[in-house]
């Protein structure tokens, strides 16, 4: 009889694992289905809600994001499982700088953990052979938190299945006023390198001076190519948790054209079929978002 306890910890064990065999090859067999429509090339995320699902459950402060943490991971299994190329996710606006001095460091403390932990072999990153990117103002983050995000961007540099970028320390404002300098500074440079304009055909004063009016303007290409977004194509689909629809300051430049979603679940409640239904309305609308993109 003393044996009976472990036999059945065994039988449930046997159970769990043929139901998670079970399961995934469901999801498999319906994500190919899904893969018959047009699919998504870059999907976002605002990961909306953290903070709240801890304090609807009654969790201590910091349980909230990690279970956003166990959502995101399962996130990125779905999209790779789709063939979705390139996923950004918003992990820390510059606004969040704001909140509290201890809720803002144990968030970095739990960054800092999390970044590391994608150059473990068994991670995910390395499972699927994902390319990080951490986009924003990295200046801003702690020393530990910047050498973490740097290192893994090395270590992962040669990666090229799926594309992650996690923006920290980052507002569309910010990214635009940067790409603005950087444009300006690379025209300056051009300028100086180019010396006085001199023009063979000393009988074309007139368009000679528009030309070089024209080169020594701020094109928008010049401004896209200085966009640190400028890694991955304009998004397909942005997918905010928590019901809310206001974009926070989240890729404003690059979300002109992409389809919105709003699911009402917080975020570590986010799962698949928030995603398919995502998917689903994009590929119902992909032909009017595709001649919205060639009118522009």
């Amino acid at each position: 009889m003393a044996e009976l306890p472990g036999q059945i910890r065994r039988m449930g064990g046997g159970i769990s694992q043929l139901l998670e065999q079970i399961y995934g090859f469901s999801r498999r067999c319906l994500f190919r289905v899904i893969s018959m429509g047009p699919t998504p090339c870059h999907i976002a995320f605002i990961m909306d809600g953290n903070r709240r699902y801890a304090k609807k459950r009654g969790l201590e402060d910091g349980s909230g994001h990690k279970a956003g943490f166990s959502a995101l991971m399962s996130m990125l299994q779905y999209c790779y499982e789709l063939g979705i190329k390139y996923v950004t996710i918003y992990a820390f606006s510059i606004d969040n700088f704001r909140r509290k001095p201890e809720e803002v460091e144990s968030v970095m403390d739990l960054m800092l953990e999390k970044i590391k932990s994608l150059l473990e072999k068994e991670s995910i990153v390395h499972q699927y052979g994902i390319r990080v990117y951490f986009i924003g103002n990295l200046a801003l983050l702690n020393d530990q938190v910047r050498a973490a995000a740097e290192k893994v961007m090395k270590a992962t540099a040669k990666n090229s299945r799926v594309v992650l970028l996690i923006c920290i320390a980052y507002n569309s404002t910010d990214e635009i006023v940067q790409a603005v300098k950087k444009s300006c500074i690379n025209k300056s440079d051009n300028i100086e390198a180019s010396g006085n304009y001199k023009h063979e055909d000393r009988g074309s004063d007139i368009e000679g001076t528009d030309m070089e009016n024209q080169e020594k303007k701020i094109q928008l290409v010049d401004i896209e190519e200085n966009m640190q977004m400028s890694v991955a194509p304009n998004p397909d689909i942005l997918i905010r948790s928590s019901g809310e629809t206001r974009l926070s300051n989240f890729l404003l430049w690059q979300t002109g054209n992409t389809q919105l979603c709003s699911p009402a679940a917080l975020w570590p409640e986010i799962g698949l079929r928030h995603l398919l239904w995502a998917i689903l309305n994009f590929q119902r609308n992909h032909s009017y978002l595709e001649k919205r993109k060639k009118q522009l």
